[in-house]
This record gives structure tokens, C-alpha cells and sequence, in this order.
């Protein structure tokens, strides 16, 4: 029998301090960045957005790769070449950790929209705010002294 996979994520990860450097002359080209690494990596964004002070990826990503690796990867990646470019002017980095949140097909378009809604979203709620919730949407533990860095 060969096998079968459909393993989707919701990730989410902010700048360093959540510094609010992905301005309106980058960001756009940031986040085709990062899906460009997504396909390099095998895997497959589906959508690929945010805000000034952070990301969320809808994306398709291979069993035989840990989602830790892939995040790091695609951060790492980003935070080089933002920095080779010098576009910002400032040295430029991603927080240590992130979230990464299963997807099911049957949810698959209503994330896509949320992350394609972003900017307006956030014009009512922070990016704590925001994040704080999806942990506990999805019923993670967490304590809130140590969620942000």
C-alpha cells in the first residue's frame, strides 16, 4: 500500500520584540519570500500574510520533515536575506518560537481568508491579543508569562 498524506498548518511567528519592521514598501515581498522558501523546502503555501509585526503561513508541509525544522528554516532564511539586502536599515530577526496549529481541509479556506484579512483585522486587535486566542482556540496550555519573548 503506498501511503497517503494531507498534513496542513496554520503557523504563526513575529519579528524580534514584534518590532513592527515589515513596513508597507516590504512586506509584500517578504512574504513571497518566505513562500518562495515554503516550495523550496517541498512544501506548499496556500497563503502567505500578515502585518507589520508578524506572519501567519497556511501551508502544506511533508511528513518526513518536522515542523520545528520547516519554521526555522523559512525564518532563518528570511532573516539572512532581509539582512544581506539591508532594506530596513536595521538588522532584522524573527522570535525564537512560534505556533503551528492543524488545519482541516474542511477549515482550509476560512484560515486562508483570515490570513488574507489581516491588516484589517488588526486594526482592532494586537498581535498578543490575536495570538493569545488561537492558543485558545486550539486548546494549547500555555502560561502567559512565558508566551512572549
Amino acid at each position: 500500500m503506498s501511503t497517503h498524506q494531507q498534513l496542513l498548518y496554520h503557523i504563526v511567528f513575529s519579528t524580534k520584540r514584534r518590532k513592527r519592521l515589515l513596513n508597507d514598501s516590504i512586506r509584500e515581498d517578504v512574504f513571497s519570500y518566505i513562500a518562495g522558501v515554503c516550495k523550496r523546502l517541498d512544501g506548499f503555501p496556500l497563503e502567505v500574510g500578515g502585518y507589520y509585526d508578524h506572519a501567519h503561513l497556511l501551508v502544506r508541509i511533508p511528513a518526513r520533515v518536522a515542523v520545528s525544522d520547516f519554521v526555522g528554516k523559512i525564518k532563518s532564511n528570511t532573516s539572512k536575506h532581509l539582512n544581506e539586502g539591508k532594506a530596513l536599515g536595521v538588522p532584522f530577526g524573527w522570535q525564537d518560537g512560534f505556533g503551528a496549529f492543524s488545519v482541516s481541509p474542511s477549515n482550509k479556506d476560512a484560515v486562508s481568508r483570515y490570513i488574507g484579512g489581516q491588516m484589517e483585522h488588526h486594526r482592532k486587535r494586537t498581535f498578543e491579543e490575536e495570538y493569545l486566542q488561537l492558543l485558545l482556540k486550539h486548546e494549547v496550555e500555555f502560561d502567559e508569562r512565558y508566551v512572549f519573548d
